[in-house]
Formats: structure tokens, sequence, C-alpha cells
């Protein structure tokens, strides 16, 4: 009984240490992240199953909104006119969004 423990905590050790090692090597590889000219500008969630989000893609942002039925494109606004819109020190989504679409939104 004592060598079975002994032999399921050395491999339980040795598959955590390859878990670790490739986790590490895809990290410094890059593995998973953003390239391309695609870029989330911000997400709002609606509740636990909506969601709407402005998608930069190239030249344009795009207002996707995601729900049940999957995605749907809302609206679209030049990404040089979000340059304009996005808040330098944060800022809510609805705000920001409320900027983007040319509307005021008043603080309550």
């Amino acid at each position: 009984m004592e060598a079975y423990l002994i032999e399921t905590f050395v491999t339980l050790v040795g598959v955590s240490v390859l878990a670790l090692a490739v986790l590490w090597g895809a990290r410094k590889l890059g593995v998973g992240r953003p390239t391309g000219p695609i870029e989330l500008c911000g997400h709002l969630p609606l509740d636990a199953r909506r969601a709407i989000y402005l998608v930069r893609v190239g030249a344009q942002v795009f207002i996707v909104g995601v729900g049940e039925g999957g995605f749907t494109k809302l609206g679209e606004i030049a990404a040089s006119d979000m340059a304009a819109v996005l808040p330098a020190a944060g800022g809510t989504f609805g705000e920001v969004l409320a900027r983007a679409l040319g509307k005021s939104r008043e603080k309550t």
C-alpha cells in the first residue's frame, strides 16, 4: 500500500511539472495572444446571457450584441470617430457608447 501511494504521488508531481512546463512554453511562444487587426474596445454585460461589445476591425468599430441567438451586428462606427469619444481616464461603457452614437447621457 505504501509503495502505491508513493508511486501515485510521484506520478502526480511529474504530470504537474509537465503541465507547468507546457504552459510556460506556450506563454513564451505567444499562444493565445491576440494578433491581427481585431481589437476589443469595450464590453457591457446586460445580464447573465446578454452583452454588447465594441469590436475594432481595421478602420471600423462594430457594435455587436451577443445573446442566446448568437451574435447580432447592431451598428458600426468609424475607428477615427471612436478615438475622439474614448475617455482618457476611464468611463463606463455606456458613456463611451452614448458619445460614439452622438447622444448625451445624464448621470443619475
